[in-house]
């Protein structure tokens, strides 16, 4: 894929070349990049899980449905929000596609307000989740500094115990326990307990 690729666009798919046209000059006009695909196996082929920004996906397409385009993302592992772009009567599917991790629908006919504030919404997600993302690689590479006797002292603080309590259960004094842990607080680049505890258990989350 070529790198240009990986920049941030809203991808849209939609088998009507008038949508498309119309929906391109919306995002055109207030400077949001945008590609556009008439139906759903030409945006599958492009697809790559290094894509960035949102998809705007018709749910009712001639032969690869907008639900099967879905599951199929889904199963390749390209989390880009979703807004499905829905007809009156299709309500029920976009519930549906909802429930397979859509990020939101919008219903024809619909205004440039609320399609707009939906994509700002998705892109706003994105730039979260890449921000998340980062903090937690950088947590990572700070845990994987740790020795292994640092690490498991700080299992034993971050479970709650003191520092007497740590030292009886590994045979060492609590003097010890105490410069394990003014280690492992400047490795991790932190100054209170509290936020050793916050970002053990954002790891644990991911």
């Amino acid at each position: 894929m070529n790198e240009d690729v990986v920049q941030p666009a809203v991808y849209v798919v939609d088998d009507d070349e008038a949508m498309r046209d119309s929906i391109a000059c919306l995002l055109d006009s207030v400077n949001l990049p945008s590609r556009m695909f008439g139906d759903a196996s030409a945006f599958l082929e492009f697809c790559d899980p290094r894509l960035q920004g949102c998809i705007l996906l018709d749910i009712r397409m001639p032969g690869m449905s907008g639900m099967e385009l879905l599951e199929s993302l889904k199963a390749n592992g390209v989390s880009l929000p979703v807004i499905i772009i829905t007809g009156h009567g299709d309500v029920p599917l976009a519930v549906r596609a909802l429930k397979l991790g859509a990020f939101d629908f919008v219903q024809k006919p619909f205004s440039a307000h609320d399609l707009l504030e939906r994509v700002h919404a998705a892109l706003q997600q994105v730039r979260e989740n890449r921000q998340k993302s980062r903090k937690l690689d950088r947590l990572r590479s700070h845990f994987d500094a740790l020795t292994a006797r640092e690490r498991e002292i700080m299992e034993l603080v971050v479970a709650g115990n003191p520092s007497k309590v740590i030292g009886t259960k590994l045979g060492i004094s609590s003097r010890t326990v105490d410069i394990h842990r003014a280690n492992i607080m400047r490795k991790l680049n932190i100054r209170t307990i509290a936020e050793l505890v916050q970002n053990r258990l954002a790891l644990r989350e991911d």
